[in-house]
């Protein structure tokens, strides 16, 4: 059975910039991208904490330290200021699942890394069907 799961994050991190006419995406400081284990073009949910908006688009690094730009149509969804979460999720086998220890990024309000949180799910705390 395949399971839906989130392998990293980047937690309550500062929009600091939208474009309604760029061609589309979420613009990720490459560092912070590079902590939470989100590659280039990879797929993410971002999601506001000021609306619950959410939006699937792919992530581009920038070199530009604390970045966080939402482009094309969610620019309308998200505006600077605003607090978001930015998931990367997978596909997997119940197996690997067991053994996953997701990466959770803390940022300050400046969206610079504070801390790298990694915990890993025990086997007691996973259900377990009959």
């Amino acid at each position: 059975m395949l399971r839906w799961m989130c392998t990293g994050k980047i937690h309550r991190a500062t929009v600091t910039e939208s474009d309604l006419d760029y061609e589309g995406s979420i613009t990720i400081d490459a560092r912070l991208m590079e902590k939470a284990g989100i590659y280039p073009f990879e797929v993410v949910q971002v999601t506001s904490l000021q609306n619950a908006a959410s939006w699937r688009t792919y992530a581009i690094p920038s070199e530009k330290e604390g970045t966080i730009g939402l482009n094309g149509p969610p620019a309308r969804l998200f505006r600077p200021g605003d607090k978001v979460i930015i998931l990367n999720t997978v596909l997997m086998e119940e197996t690997e699942a067991e053994r996953l220890i997701p990466k959770v990024v803390l940022v300050d309000d400046s969206n610079r890394m504070v801390q790298v949180i990694r915990k890993k799910l025990g086997p007691e705390k996973l259900p377990r069907g009959e």
